[in-house]
């Protein structure tokens, strides 16, 4: 009898432990949404090579894609790419070890870049509870299934809520939490924010007045209060998840009211770290009731494109605009001071894995960097994909899932 308890409670012991450890390494082996499953640009798990070698991390698949700037996701063994194919905006669901296309949908576009360097869609699909959500670059916002790709609900956000046509597009990621999709939607008709029923599609609620930018909300809670922030051409908004009231309201906007606010907020504890190009710089706020308390501002720190990493009382992030240059930075979160600036770096998407910062440049070079305060530690490097490289990559089980104007690639990131 005893030698029995003896193997119940071991085998408990072992069930306790392996249940303890699963959620990590669940986290690590999706990365269903723009920045990840915690929307942070932070990857958990402790599965990737320390180096590289001297040839560079291992190419698993690589193949064509159309146009676009939405990065790709990731479930389980499947990656979702949204893309451009020709006059049609599609989503292809494919086989993460190989690339093989499992399933297509497809619509009519006629979005054209006011710059004419793409025509894509610009927003990365979002998958939850078995669906696919995506925002195409005119507004046209699809559920899909994400096993068959079959048409669960769609709505036209431009058309419904009347949203003005931007040369870059509409390019807010949704965001899906509880039972709701949030979208920056910035339509003229109180729709800045809106909230969708995840499964029905219908309107749950709307907020605010500001027209679109290209930045997708993030959760937080706040002394025990959720809220729902973002970021949109006029202002820095926190609205109530559950109804749409506004919880504060603070405003952010360049002289000309047109700058692009892409960047999403970065939540480190009671505060928040805001920041966009065309002289906007950044801004940490402390979150308080009905009006948040600026502690900084800085001209030193303006992300145009990629969201900042915050570690260790730090803010690692791209600073910079098109027109002038792009520069890899560290900030103190305490003030606002420049540590160190790696000048002429150059755009990039920039990720956090364990100790070290992984960034994409739009060279389509992988660089590992030391997380570090004390200066520019670079450990690597390897050229992964072509010339043109402006989607966020998706980090999932030591995978590396990445494209460019025209190539998406697998690369193998795992300790081998």
């Amino acid at each position: 009898m005893n030698s029995q308890r003896l193997v119940a409670r071991s085998f408990l012991l072992a069930l306790l432990c392996w249940l303890a450890w699963f959620p990590s390494v669940a986290r690590a082996a999706d990365w269903p949404q723009l920045l990840g499953p915690t929307h942070d640009g932070v990857y958990v798990g402790n599965d990737l090579a320390e180096t590289w070698p001297k040839e560079g991390p291992r190419k698993v698949w690589q193949r064509a894609v159309g146009q676009g700037h939405a990065g790709p996701t990731v479930s389980g063994r499947t990656v979702v790419l949204f893309h451009r194919d020709a006059d049609k905006e599609t989503v292809e669901a494919m086989e993460a070890d190989s690339g093989k296309v499992l399933w297509t949908f497809a619509y009519p576009t006629a979005f054209k870049d006011g710059t004419k360097m793409d025509n894509g869609p610009r927003a990365s699909p979002t998958i939850d509870g078995g669906h696919v959500y995506t925002l195409g670059a005119e507004g046209q916002l699809h559920c899909l299934d994400l096993k068959s790709g079959a048409k669960v609900w769609h709505r036209d956000l431009r058309k419904e809520f009347g949203v003005e046509k931007k040369w870059h597009g509409m390019a807010c990621s949704p965001l899906v939490d509880g039972n709701s999709v949030f979208l920056n939607v910035g339509g003229t008709n109180h729709a800045s924010l809106a909230a969708f029923n995840k499964t029905t599609g219908s309107l749950v609620w709307t907020n605010g007045r500001d027209k679109f930018s290209c930045s997708t909300p993030v959760i937080a809670t706040f002394g025990g209060k959720r809220h729902l922030l973002v970021i949109t051409r006029a202002s820095f908004r926190a609205a109530d998840p559950e109804t749409g009231a506004t919880l504060f309201h603070l405003p952010f906007q360049s002289r000309d009211g047109g700058a692009v606010n892409a960047a999403s907020p970065v939540v480190i504890g009671d505060q928040i770290f805001i920041s966009a190009g065309y002289g906007l710089g950044g801004q940490l706020v402390r979150a308080a009731p009905n009006k948040p308390e600026v502690i900084w501002s800085t001209q030193e720190l303006a992300n145009q494109y990629a969201t900042s990493i915050h570690a260790e009382g730090y803010l690692y992030g791209i600073h910079g605009q098109v027109e002038s240059s792009f520069d890899l930075r560290c900030v103190d979160l305490k003030n606002g001071e420049v540590m160190w600036s790696e000048k002429g770096f150059g755009a990039a998407s920039i990720l956090r894995a364990g100790q070290d910062l992984l960034l994409l440049t739009f060279n389509g070079e992988l660089v590992r960097v030391a997380l570090t305060p004390l200066g520019f530690k670079p450990k690597a490097r390897a050229q992964i994909l072509p010339f043109r490289v402006r989607a966020y990559p998706a980090l999932a089980d030591g995978f590396l899932y990445a494209r460019s104007a025209q190539q998406m690639a697998c690369i193998d990131l795992r300790k081998q």
